[in-house]
């Protein structure tokens, strides 16, 4: 029996729960984004996506621990004792009471899994955010045969059908060329994690300068140590920087580095949500690039085909997906709050 409720998944039969955004006794994290990565007593993952995790924990701390003007009025938290970590390889499959576990590649970004367990009623994959494209900086996908999956469609509408990534590589490092040609400095809005690391290999390896910013620099620092290679890179500091290259930059708030404002740039930014007509207003960029770290609409319908289950769940995406499928005679259900299924 599995249930959702507080937007966790929880495993009954196993004591464990999925991706929840409450800290938890057991939980297994498939990745290191924030909206997926809480601190739990123990984190079951694989090892970079741990790695990854005791980094983005630890600067969060940091961040927590800088001086406030409220200090003094407000009665600071006690420390949450830190997350032990429960390391699992890809395709290192281990028994927990009577069923047995698996994490596989999602393909999502670096260390990214799924899961699948296996009991005597059958097999279960929950799959996470995933992509089955391959990348220049996460391992490549998977996808296994199972009875149930749990499967995320954010993009799950026709229009979501994503260029190849060379002919996106390719855009972006023209687009980085003209800009520096006209003497501006092209600026790519991508997330930390993933698409930022992403961004650092396709323009590197296209002898493009790359200057980033300090949090996209400490991922890079993982991911090095997780043997990832990656071009030369800078960290961006206002008094040294040099603006003859590209930089990339976290989307939050679209405010420029210090050292560009009031100088010509040109501007983009990197996400899936580019193949909307109005995303360049919306993002306030020059340029979109649907340069994705999830699956688009063919690769949703594909991921199904291969791993043949019996059923097919979904969540964070479109609910319509479900109707989609259903036409095409597929036993789909939107899993909605407070859902339980018997399984295990």
């Amino acid at each position: 029996m599995f249930s959702l409720a507080d937007k966790s998944l929880y495993v009954e039969a196993i004591d464990l729960w999925i991706d929840s955004m409450r800290s938890r006794g057991r939980c297994y994290v498939s990745h290191g984004h924030s909206d997926h990565a809480r601190e739990h007593d123990t984190i079951v993952s694989t090892p970079n996506t741990a790695a990854i995790c005791r980094a983005k924990f630890a600067r969060r701390e940091a961040r927590t621990m800088q001086p406030s003007l409220l200090a003094g009025f407000k009665t600071p938290k006690p420390p949450r004792p830190p997350s032990q970590f429960e390391e699992h390889g890809f395709n290192e499959p281990w028994v927990s009471g009577n069923h047995r576990l698996t994490l596989f590649s999602a393909g999502h970004v670096l260390g990214s899994s799924q899961i699948l367990i296996e009991g005597e009623h059958g097999s279960f994959v929950y799959t996470g955010d995933f992509k089955l494209d391959a990348s220049l900086t996460a391992e490549p996908p998977e996808v296994k045969p199972c009875d149930l999956v749990l499967m995320e469609c954010t993009f799950g509408r026709p229009q979501y059908a994503f260029p190849p990534r060379e002919e996106v590589a390719a855009d972006m490092i023209a687009f980085a060329r003209d800009a520096l040609d006209a003497g501006a400095v092209p600026v790519f809005f991508a997330y930390s994690l993933g698409k930022a690391q992403e961004a650092v290999a396709i323009l590197g390896n296209a002898e493009i300068g790359v200057t980033v910013h300090g949090a996209i620099e400490t991922l890079c620092r993982v991911y090095e140590t997780c043997g990832v290679q990656l071009p030369k890179y800078e960290r961006y500091d206002v008094l040294t920087f040099n603006a003859n290259g590209a930089v990339v930059w976290p989307p939050s708030g679209k405010a420029l580095p210090k050292a560009l404002r009031g100088k010509p740039v040109r501007t983009a930014v990197l996400t899936g949500w580019s193949m909307d007509r109005s995303a360049r207003f919306r993002y306030g960029v020059d340029r979109c690039f649907p340069l994705s770290d999830h699956a688009d609409y063919p690769a949703l319908l594909r991921y199904i085909e291969m791993a043949q289950p019996k059923k097919v769940l979904l969540n964070h995406g479109w609910p319509d997906f479900v109707y989609r499928l259903r036409r095409l005679g597929i036993d789909a259900e939107y899993l909605e709050e407070h859902s339980q299924l018997a399984l295990f």
